[in-house]
């Protein structure tokens, strides 16, 4: 027995795939356009030959296939480094330059790329690549208006990279010594005044800010920060710059951008909609971003064609945002009266210092077409010590499921209930039935502090509903109100009786 399983052991051979295996496999994978399995193929061989020039080339091209320019970049100046005679890594180092706008440098590495291999593979778009270069001459300064520096184009790239991956710190620190080599970078002050603003140090990023436009006066991308700060922290000050930001009437295609999503940041969905439908208009080639910030400004403007096709566009570059149209909430548009899709109003009573207030806003973000817009900055959903309540309400609004089983949760779904009868009266919060909720809110958190257990929220939302009208309107009768929401006036009469202790004008 014991030679048999020796035998058996010397049979088996031992596999261990190399950066070579899955490169080959990669290769296969192209030959078929499936970049994704090349892609993953390819990460893995990175891995395990992270010295191999070929191989960190065509992960390269492939970064590229799938427009993560900047991380192309990486893996070809890492071939190029390693290989600086390779002149295919030339090319492909031009090409992605070209594609982030770096014309200098892609004018650059194509005509090392020809005079190195006149008859290469790529001889003819490097000649394109060079012809364009030197046509678009206006096209070598950056989104500043600086002229381009390559490896310090390069590190701010890398730093804003970082900032989207959550390393603030990491980025903070490259972008302070780049401006302290270069101290007219106005995109690198620009870009750590945001870093600054995210890390919670808020002063120190709007004094940048305002250093950058008194040595550059008029710098569109410290306008628009400006702006952007001063919305998230409800400043008097926005105002001024709005007014100043509708004035500038900017040429160059990157500055229209940055100003229509600037204006779709804060609401301003007419202005937001006039500047990137303009560049739409013009053959605009967006990213991801352009057509997330036209979709939501030109649905909230009234454009709904232009959004749907804006958000189709969006899905085919990035389809984790399926489900997340700026009208996934509605399947019609906001009714203009609905303050449920007012943002101002429904960020105001987010932010709100009553509880029973935030907890009004918490469930109107629920029914809001701006839910998704809200929730993706955490700024706006910042409470110090959020209660229970304030908890559930915040999951409730996020689709979160309850369990029946556990009794604060069963209470808070009976009154959820109860709010549900409230809205569908109307299908939508008005300015005069906001007072209702108010109201209904303000019961609604002291009952559940009290341990109260919300039973027959039919009969909560009809003394709701006569607690709140019948002190307006003397002719009001609990026998109407009753028969509105099936009930018998005794019923009524109970629930009233109940929810009028939680008034705080009857707290001892």
């Amino acid at each position: 027995m014991e030679n048999k399983k020796k035998k058996t052991q010397e049979n088996v051979l031992s596999f261990i795939p190399t950066g070579e295996y899955y490169y080959k496999k990669a290769l296969k994978e192209l030959q078929r356009d499936q970049f994704q399995k090349a892609h993953k193929y390819l990460q893995r061989a990175t891995e395990l030959s992270p010295k191999d020039p070929l191989i960190l080339m065509h992960f390269g091209i492939v970064l590229m296939e799938m427009q993560e320019f900047e991380r192309a970049m990486d893996a070809l100046r890492e071939a190029h480094s390693i290989d600086p005679e390779e002149t295919d890594i030339l090319f492909f180092l031009a090409e992605v330059h070209a594609h982030m706008g770096m014309f200098l440098d892609a004018r650059k590495y194509a005509k090392k790329y020809v005079e190195q291999d006149i008859q290469g593979e790529y001889a003819a778009e490097a000649m394109e690549i060079i012809d364009f270069a030197e046509q678009e001459d206006w096209q070598l300064f950056d989104d500043e208006g600086e002229a381009q520096d390559s490896e310090y184009f390069y590190q701010q790239e890398k730093a804003r990279r970082w900032m989207e991956q959550g390393n603030f710190a990491g980025a903070i620190h490259l972008l302070e010594q780049l401006i302290e080599e270069k101290p007219d970078f106005w995109g690198a002050h620009n870009n750590l005044a945001l870093a600054y603003f995210y890390v919670g140090e808020a002063e120190m990023a709007k004094t940048l800010l305002h250093d950058v436009l008194r040595r550059n006066p008029g710098n569109l991308h410290a306008l628009c920060n400006l702006a952007v700060f001063h919305y998230y922290e409800k400043n008097d000050e926005l105002d001024d710059v709005l007014e100043l930001l509708k004035k500038i009437q900017p040429y160059v295609f990157e500055h229209r951008y940055k100003l229509g999503a600037t204006f779709a940041l804060v609401g301003k969905y007419k202005e937001a909609y006039r500047w990137l439908r303009s560049l739409q208009k013009r053959g605009f080639d967006g990213d991801p971003a352009f057509y997330f910030w036209l979709s939501h400004a030109a649905y909230h403007a009234g454009y709904e064609d232009v959004a749907r096709q804006a958000w189709k566009q969006l899905t085919k570059m990035d389809p984790d945002k399926e489900g997340y149209e700026p009208w996934s909430e509605n399947a019609d548009m906001p009714h203009v009266d609905a303050l449920e899709h007012d943002r101002d109003y429904l960020v105001e009573k987010l932010d709100h210092s009553h509880k029973s207030e935030r907890l009004f806003g918490l469930f109107l973000l629920g029914k809001s077409s701006h839910r998704q817009e809200i929730i993706s900055h955490p700024k706006w959903l910042q409470a110090d010590q959020p209660s229970l309540l304030e908890t559930y309400l915040l999951g409730y609004a996020l689709g979160h499921p309850f369990k029946e089983a556990v009794t604060e949760e069963q209470a808070f779904m009976r009154a959820m209930k109860a709010t549900e009868i409230l809205y569908a009266k109307e299908g939508m919060v008005t300015q005069q039935g906001s007072y209702a909720f108010q109201m209904w809110f303000m019961i609604f958190d002291k009952a559940f502090d009290r341990k109260y257990q919300f039973k027959n929220p039919n009969a909560l939302a009809a003394a709701a509903d006569y607690m709140f009208n019948s002190s307006r309107d003397q002719s009001v009768t609990k026998k109407a109100i009753a028969q509105t929401y099936g009930i018998s006036p005794a019923t009524l009469t109970k629930y009233v009786n109940e929810l009028i202790q939680y008034l705080p004008i009857f707290e001892s």
